[in-house]
């Protein structure tokens, strides 16, 4: 299963943040900081950036340079708030969450399509976090973190750049060694001093030079100079639900493929709690309607990760839910109330075929990817807003919907 790394960084959070509050400071210099000479900047606004300012420069220095600029003390509780919004977003949507600081974000999204693929669901992930915080936020997609990172500064400002898998190594081949995320200036330095500039005099280099200059850090350096990172994306917190939606690109009245779509995302976030080995006690389905009504109901249930259980439960929300003479702008289903475990058969009630199937299911899945194979219920939903369902891929193994 090939590996796929999203790097999210909200962009300037600081002064996107104090923008957000006050719209005055919307298109003119800012600078977040110590209104002191002796105060240090801690952001600066791209205008500001296109003078020469930096964050960690001294206040002083930073008014010589952008006397224009407005220069605003700072709320770190309002910048908490607002990052707690966004990792909520980010962490219902993703199956692995590694939260690297207050602005940034790398998410595990390998095996994960949402029918459109990963790069179109982090697209969409985007433009939630936009809509709903009102920040600005670019993501780099990749591989690994290494080259998703370089990829989200080479997208910034609010932009996104995909470098797919064989490509990390002539992307990265024109940046400066600088754009590396493990190069300080003392390394830098270093580097100059051997005549690098750009990471494709490092790609060309052998590694054991490196290794005799820098130590065990210069073979690391070696190795992502080639787009080459083994580090896993680590997950802080426990997640407490995961979730899908869909908005359409135009709104639906067809029933048949709502109920594909919405089988579709059932399944994909039940084998996400099989792979994960987690189990969910609440089910929840949402609709909104072209005029942007939006219901929602959901259903306890003992604690599962069962195709056949969840699938059954969330097509019964749906026709509770479902209006047939209004058209259906977006259809989503959340699974929360999350714990680790594995399924457990009660003893009159053995499920031992559906189960098999599952496993089956979901060994191909890893091997092949998410698309691999799929429930013939859930094939109506591949087409919804898509000229060609498969993509260029070959089409999936089917599987009955009522085994």
């Amino acid at each position: 299963m090939d590996r796929v790394v999203l790097h999210m960084d909200l962009d300037s959070f600081f002064v996107s943040v104090e923008r957000h509050m006050d719209r005055r400071l919307h298109g003119v210099p800012v600078l977040v900081g110590g209104l002191s000479d002796r105060g240090v900047v801690a952001a600066c606004s791209y205008e500001a950036r296109s003078t020469g300012v930096r964050s960690g420069m001294p206040m002083r220095m930073a008014r010589e340079l952008c006397p224009e600029a407005v220069v605003v003390r700072g709320n770190s509780m309002e910048y908490s708030k607002h990052s707690n919004v966004v990792t909520e977003i980010v962490r219902e949507a993703v199956p692995v969450l590694e939260k690297a600081s207050i602005d940034e974000f790398y998410a595990d999204l390998s095996g994960m399509d949402r029918f459109f693929g990963t790069y179109q669901f982090a697209q969409e992930l985007r433009e939630r976090i936009i809509r709903e915080s009102g920040l600005p936020i670019s993501f780099g997609l990749s591989t690994n973190k290494t080259v998703a990172k370089v990829a989200t500064g080479e997208a910034k400002p609010n932009n996104h750049r995909h470098v797919p898998r064989g490509v990390e190594r002539p992307f990265m081949a024109p940046l400066s060694v600088r754009k590396i995320p493990m190069v300080g200036e003392k390394t830098y330095q270093t580097l100059r001093v051997l005549g690098v500039q750009r990471i494709a005099t490092l790609q060309e280099m052998p590694s054991e030079l490196l290794y005799q200059v820098l130590g065990k850090p210069g073979l690391d350096l070696w190795n992502k100079a080639h787009g080459v990172d083994e580090r896993p994306v680590k997950s802080v917190h426990e997640r407490k639900s995961i979730s899908t939606e869909r908005t359409f690109e135009q709104d639906t009245l067809d029933e048949v493929k709502l109920r594909g779509l919405l089988a579709a995302m059932t399944e994909n976030l039940a084998f996400q709690l099989r792979r994960g080995h987690r189990l969910t006690s609440n089910v929840a389905v949402r609709i909104r309607y072209a005029d942007f009504q939006t219901v929602s109901r959901q259903r306890q249930i003992p604690y599962t990760a069962s195709d056949r259980v969840l699938l059954d439960v969330a097509e019964g929300l749906f026709r509770q839910l479902h209006d047939r003479r209004q058209r259906v702008r977006l259809v989503g289903v959340r699974l929360s109330g999350l714990v680790g475990g594995g399924e457990q058969f009660g003893l009159f009630e053995l499920d031992d075929r559906g189960h098999r199937l599952s496993e089956a299911m979901d060994r191909i899945r890893i091997r092949y990817g998410d698309r691999s194979v799929v429930r013939a219920f859930g094939m109506a939903a591949q087409t919804i807003g898509r000229s060609n369902p498969f993509n260029g891929d070959p089409p999936p193994l089917l599987a009955n919907r009522r085994q």
